[in-house]
């Protein structure tokens, strides 16, 4: 199957989130502190690298995620709102590539890069069930 007929670089999602305890560095372990937490940053902006693609693909077929590079340089308190953006910027076969950025109502927040691969689901599953 040619992605490159369904998907266009360029395509854009946005996915926002508040900061609550449930996505706090002091909550997820990946820090001590009561702010945004880095890997809840990376979540929201793989969900909307997902976003920009997957409702476009046909049925039976979705994205995962294989590769991130991300810096996180400003920290978010406990009850602001929080978005990440993705725009896809290439398609080779089935291998995705995408611009991430995320922001909070003060700026930006982070930035980076982020692939994922489109696999056909009952094939992807049937070889991550093989496993166990």
């Amino acid at each position: 199957m040619d992605f490159s007929q369904i998907l266009k670089s360029g395509l854009k999602a946005e996915k926002t989130d508040t900061v609550t305890e449930k996505n706090l560095a002091s909550s997820l372990g990946s820090g001590g502190l009561e702010v945004f937490a880095t890997p809840a940053m990376i979540a929201l902006m793989e969900s909307a690298a997902l976003s920009a693609v997957d409702p476009l693909l046909p049925p039976g077929w979705s994205t995962v995620g294989t590769e991130l590079s991300v810096k996180h340089f400003s920290a978010t308190p406990l009850g602001m709102k929080v978005s990440a953006r993705a725009e896809l910027l290439n398609i080779d076969g089935r291998a995705l590539s995408f611009k991430v950025e995320a922001f909070d109502d003060a700026g930006k927040i982070g930035e980076g890069l982020h692939s994922r691969f489109i696999v056909e689901n009952e094939k992807f599953l049937a070889k991550v069930k093989s496993k166990s």
